[in-house]
């Protein structure tokens, strides 16, 4: 992409700085895009193609990574001030088109002054020196430290905890990942291997993506692993990253994948990346993660004692059905989160049903036995409650795993199968790619059933209490508090 050359640069600014001298920007401050969830995340003015995210890990996670992230943009608004989600690192120096540029922080923005005022529609290149600093509060998410090195976490506002951008799905891009480590280490990221080179005791491994992907979703892997390589459907690429001494305790789980992955394309169509397989990460996190292209799973689920089969292999259907669901098609805002964990659970139940036996008529049951309970404790499916300023991970409440899931058994139950099935497959392939609302998705529903569901979606999803359920009018919402079951494993409690 041709960006405005240094030469050119220096001119504008020379023929601006009369302009410039007079004008006095206002106090640096945080901005947002206007999510309702999180009213800080993303910031408006432009729109990111591109990160190149380089990392420097010395052989210890309790000591902050050197890093340089550069940010390919381009402005959808004219601006002198380029703010950036940033928090938990040091800036030592920010460039715009390879001029230094000023910069403060501002609540968890980083804010920079570019050196000449952009116009709406102009390339923009960013380049942040940083630290990236893996000794916070996990509990908050970004890097997580495990027994013999780190992961990421970046679920749900996370991501610039690590390295500064635009951090909300909302804008997706394209990544480069190039981390350098010692030598005995191995170093994977999502997307695929773009180069590897060995200098010093010292290896940069580089990978790149093929799809854009939301920040939340990102992933690198470094620390004593083991990398095992098999074959998908259609001749996919499945890479695991395992603890080297698990390998073998872990294949039986690893070899499921190909099958889950091909029953998945028999229900909603191609897989939508380059590559998928599992990070087994020796850490305890309380939850797994969809992270693009190589998800984020707890060694103890494989390992640990009185965990049934069909338990870990729903764990592991949910994380792949996010693939299709949160991450090729990601949320516009925050509080369409019910389409990606409500999409997840369905396919999760759906696997059980015809793998374990586990009907999903009764899980659905039991589910809207508890559904206005759920609403009450979290918000209707689309209208989720905040979540906790110290806990952002509390926005993943029951009420957007079966309670969601329930709204999807109720428009197969409303619409019919067929047309659901049609609804599913069109959806992921109309949108893949990009970021997706509710209300594309309730208006694509209409048209596929060929009559208007507006009335039918406002009470599922935005009632505080659950309607009807079509072809089960016998079915009430009971329950007076909220309970254990029946939640998603992907984030509930896991069972002795």
């Amino acid at each position: 992409m041709p960006f405005t050359s240094r030469r050119l640069r220096a001119a504008l600014l020379a023929t601006a700085s009369v302009t410039l001298v007079a004008a006095t920007l206002p106090a640096p401050e945080p901005l947002g895009i206007g999510d309702r969830l999180f009213p800080h995340l993303g910031n408006p003015g432009y729109d990111v193609l591109a990160y190149d995210v380089s990392l420097t890990y010395t052989g210890t996670n309790a000591e902050p990574l050197d890093a340089v992230t550069t940010i390919d943009a381009r402005t959808t608004a004219p601006l002198e001030r380029i703010n950036l989600d940033f928090a938990r690192g040091t800036v030592r120096s920010v460039e715009v088109d390879g001029l230094a540029s000023d910069f403060a922080s501002a609540g968890e923005d980083l804010v920079v002054d570019a050196p000449v005022r952009l116009p709406a529609g102009a390339p923009v290149r960013i380049t942040v020196r940083h630290t990236s600093d893996p000794s916070g509060d996990e509990a908050n998410g970004g890097w997580v430290r495990t027994a013999d090195g780190l992961a990421m976490a970046n679920q749900a506002d996370a991501a610039h905890r690590v390295f500064p951008g635009n951090d909300h799905p909302a804008d997706k891009a394209y990544f480069t990942f190039r981390v350098s480590a010692p030598d005995d280490l191995t170093v994977v990221a999502g997307g695929l291997l773009a180069g590897k080179r060995a200098r010093a005791g010292t290896t940069t491994w580089t990978y790149r993506t093929r799809h854009p992907m939301a920040t939340e979703l990102a992933q690198v892997s470094i620390g004593r692993s083991a990398v095992l390589r098999r074959t998908g459907p259609g001749g996919l690429p499945v890479r695991d990253v395992v603890p080297a001494a698990d390998r073998a305790k872990l294949e039986p789980w690893l070899r499921k994948t190909p099958g889950q992955i091909a029953w998945m394309e028999k229900q909603v169509g191609p897989y939508p990346f380059e590559t998928y397989g599992l990070l087994v990460a020796d850490t305890e996190t309380g939850f797994e993660l969809e992270t693009q292209t190589l998800s984020l799973f707890e060694r103890s689920l494989f390992t640990g004692t009185g965990y049934p089969e069909w338990y870990v292999d729903s764990v592991m259907v949910h994380e792949l059905a996010h693939q299709w669901f949160g991450n090729s098609v990601s949320p516009r805002s925050w509080s369409d989160l019910w389409l990606n964990e409500g999409h997840a659970t369905w396919y999760e139940a759906l696997h059980a049903e015809q793998h374990a036996g586990k009907p999903m008529e009764r899980r659905m049951r039991e589910a809207y036995a508890r559904s206005d309970a759920w609403r009450a404790a979290g918000g209707p499916p689309a209208r989720p409650q905040v979540p906790s300023p110290d806990h952002k991970i509390s926005l993943f409440r029951p009420v957007v795993y079966d309670g969601s899931a329930l709204v999807l058994y109720a428009l197969r139950q409303e619409i019919g199968q067929a047309a659901f099935d049609r609804l599913e497959r069109t959806w992921v392939r109309v949108h893949r790619d990009s970021s997706a609302t509710t209300r594309q998705f309730t208006a694509l529903a209409s048209r596929i059933a060929g009559r208007d569901l507006t009335a039918f979606f406002d009470g599922w999803l935005y009632g505080t209490k659950t309607p009807p359920m079509p072809g089960h009018p016998e079915w009430r919402s009971g329950a007076t508090r909220t309970s254990k079951a029946p939640q998603s494993p992907a984030r509930a409690p896991k069972p002795e």
